[in-house]
């Protein structure tokens, strides 16, 4: 009879084989229920289990992980300045969507700021070494040869949000055209009707699908699109309110603004105060990402929620697909998928 509890026959760590033993099915179906692998029937499943707790079998993810040519990590890039990733709660946020949907796993997540041309060559050696299963994307730019490094490497990556409309890659994002049209409307159902725009980096595709969102939605209420009404921002703070004086200096009679993010309306409602406007009676304010920052400004902004966290979570869900999937990566090109999840405007008295 085996022994129960943390030791096997030999007197050592139980072994995959005393598990086969135990649960009476060969040693590659242990190996299979180990690695969650569906083709295993539910009373497989069971037995194998039941022997692994039994035994207390401990598997050895190092030799698993060698075995299967597997690093058991998965490293999330981010391409922009490390001041920038602390400075806006997209990221913290990112960050704690993908945590979560890992925690469950045994993958190590390896957090990697990739800003300056310097940290993006130490990035290309670094995964130039296969060190990691997978790379996740954040805030990728349109010219960002990072994404196309991954593919020549043959490592499966995921993007939050596409580079363009012929994205290749899998990708995860909001509806960046709906949430702006959704805030435009808004404020033209407060009776505002001088709806000005400060834009996000438009280097970054869903920048420009707010864009476009601002323009149909003004197109369609047949305002039209007054182009000098449009301000280009790049989602900091410092560029939202260089974009508002420039704003106020050409148009003095906007009643209304639509910043591309949380973090720029903050920067628009500083310069809207330095010009003595009231927020909402003189200007209505409404930003996007529905941030901490947008329920603790005075008055509280009015915002499009886009799901960060939800996004996090279903990148690493996509992810996880792509590493599990030994195909070559070429040879999954029709297969690629782009998820879009919907937002939702958060109304508060800054409109």
């Amino acid at each position: 009879m085996a022994t129960h509890g943390a030791r096997g026959r030999s007197g050592g760590r139980p072994t995959l084989e005393e598990v086969a033993a135990r649960a009476g099915v060969g040693r590659g179906t242990v190996s299979r229920v180990i690695n969650g692998s569906p083709r295993v029937s539910d009373a497989t499943r069971a037995a194998v289990e039941a022997a692994v707790a039994e035994l207390g079998y401990v598997p050895n993810t190092a030799a698993r992980a060698l075995a299967a040519n597997r690093t058991d990590a998965i490293a999330l890039v981010v391409p922009e300045p490390e001041t920038r990733f602390f400075a806006e709660p997209y990221f913290s946020d990112m960050l704690k969507g993908v945590g979560s949907a890992l925690s469950d796993t045994e993958m190590q997540l390896l957090l990697i700021f990739a800003g300056s041309d310097r940290e993006r060559a130490r990035l290309a050696q670094y995964l130039a070494a296969h060190r990691v299963d997978g790379v996740l994307l954040v805030s990728v730019h349109a010219d960002d040869p990072l994404p196309d490094l991954l593919a020549q490497l043959e490592i499966p990556a995921v993007i939050s949000g596409p580079r363009s409309a012929a994205e290749t890659l899998p990708s995860v994002d909001s509806d960046n055209y709906g949430g702006a049209r959704q805030a435009v409307e808004h404020l033209l159902s407060r009776g505002r009707s001088r709806v000005a725009h400060i834009t996000g980096r438009l280097d970054v595709y869903g920048a420009q699908r707010r864009v476009d969102g601002y323009r149909e939605a003004m197109s369609d209420a047949g305002l039209g699109v007054d182009e000098g009404l449009i301000e280009a921002g790049d989602f900091t703070e410092e560029g939202g309110h260089r974009a508002m004086a420039a704003l106020l200096e050409r148009h003095p009679d906007i009643d209304a603004v639509f910043a591309a993010s949380d973090v720029t309306a903050a920067g628009a409602r500083r310069a809207l105060r330095e010009a003595g406007r009231r927020i909402p009676e003189d200007v209505a304010l409404v930003g996007y990402d529905d941030s901490a920052i947008a329920r603790h400004m005075e008055p509280p902004l009015t915002s499009v929620r886009q799901p960060i966290e939800e996004m996090g979570r279903r990148m690493i869900d996509l992810l996880l697909t792509e590493v599990a999937d030994r195909r070559p990566l070429a040879s999954r090109g029709l297969e690629r998928r782009q998820m879009v999840l919907a937002t939702e405007l958060v109304s508060r008295s800054s409109s």
